[in-house]
């Protein structure tokens, strides 16, 4: 069907919310979200009013005079967006999915504020100063990487850590549904991978429902109930002096757990809860992948090949960038002060296991353990390779 400047368009119900920079609109039948500037949700608003195209362009052009408008590309984007209901009273056939989710409906918005409310934000911020200050002043807090091994076995302390792991990953995603929850937004569950580990992922879609700063409560919920748990477990260990090591153990492998999970939440160089707080904070969208166009650029030698960066963005692409090699920085040395001594330590018992073994489950739980780190450190090249190959080609 063309499109004229005499044309009256019909729109399907939308919401708008005003955000940092532009607008977000939701679909409300559908569940998708788009991104627009002022002009076009001027533009949404004369269609709503029943103006032709023509009169919306020549109101457009009035109240935008150095913009470029062009209503019928527009409206062009509107139909292929879905939005569209009618065309001059003549109705398209649009297959609109309800998508809408009601995950977790069953948890009560009053129960989860609780948890989460105009000062959790403040609280989350201070148990991680807290917390920073108890390692600071208690250093023989701080996690080695020999906490890991609270027993002989390599499958039972392999087993111990992926179970405290596991626990912990689940609280922390239960803690951004709750914060979903209490603003009264569905939120579900899902599996995701993280390079060659499974994880839980929480769907946080309708976080474009709420204004930015509502949000961050959002991305902050997971961190806030490890940094609750961390304050507690360290505040324990200060004040009791377990006789029991494998209780004592237990503690510091969860204090380890954490101690990981807050090291991943600074590597910028994925999109890291703490990214989405970046993201959502500077209203600059894509910001990961325009910092590493700009890093990459930066250490090109082929200087002619700019990127363009929007508007005002430019500042913001660089300080991100600077934040991503100390992302870097952190993963670089987790890996030299705790990952490797850990594998090297975990190869070096299943090898002697095996030259020297004390009985038959040793022999076993060393084949197990190198049959695994042998098919997990295969999958890794395996997308290395083909990651960068793919790259070349």
């Amino acid at each position: 069907m063309n499109l004229t400047l005499n044309t009256i368009l019909k729109l399907y119900p939308v919401s708008i919310i005003k955000d940092k920079k532009s607008y977000i609109i939701e679909d409300t039948i559908s569940g998708d979200f788009y991104e627009m500037p002022k002009i076009c949700v001027d533009a949404i608003e004369f269609i709503k009013q029943k103006w032709t195209l023509g009169q919306i362009e020549a109101e457009l052009k009035r109240l935008y005079p150095d913009e470029k408008v062009d209503i019928i590309n527009f409206a062009k984007q509107l139909i292929d967006f879905g939005l569209v209901k009618a065309i001059d009273e003549i109705e398209l056939k649009v297959k609109k999915t309800n998508l809408t989710m009601s995950g977790f409906s069953w948890v009560s918005p009053r129960f989860s504020r609780l948890f989460f409310h105009k000062q959790s934000n403040r609280i989350f911020i201070c148990l991680t100063m807290i917390n920073l200050l108890l390692f600071l002043t208690n250093t023989e807090l701080i996690p080695h990487y020999e906490d890991l091994f609270l027993f002989e076995s390599i499958i039972y302390n392999m087993l111990t850590f992926s179970l405290i792991s596991l626990i912990m990953m689940v609280i922390h995603e239960f803690g951004h549904i709750l914060a979903a929850r209490s603003f009264d937004l569905p939120a579900k569950l899902g599996v995701g991978h993280r390079f060659f580990l499974v994880v839980f992922e929480t769907d946080l879609t309708y976080a474009w429902r709420l204004f930015p700063k509502e949000r961050n409560t959002l991305y902050l919920a997971g961190m806030y109930f490890e940094q609750f748990i961390l304050f507690i477990i360290l505040i324990i260990k200060l004040f009791i002096n377990f006789q029991d090591p494998i209780l004592s153990g237990i503690l510091n492998l969860i204090i380890l757990d954490l101690f990981y999970k807050a090291i991943y939440q600074c590597c910028f160089f994925m999109k890291t809860d703490i990214y989405y707080i970046f993201e959502n904070s500077s209203g600059c969208y894509n910001l990961l992948e325009n910092s590493r166009h700009y890093l990459s650029q930066l250490f090109s030698s082929n200087r002619k090949k700019r990127q363009e960066w929007f508007e005002n963005e430019t500042k913001i692409i660089k300080v991100y960038s600077v934040f991503y090699i100390i992302g870097v920085v952190f993963m670089i040395t987790l890996l030299i002060f705790y990952i490797i001594p850990q594998m090297y330590t975990f190869l070096k018992q299943a090898i002697m296991n095996l030259v020297n073994p004390l009985d038959r489950w040793n022999i076993i739980e060393s084949v197990l353990f190198l049959g695994l780190f042998t098919m997990i450190l295969t999958l890794l090249l395996y997308s290395l390779i083909k990651k960068y190959w793919h790259v070349d080609h």
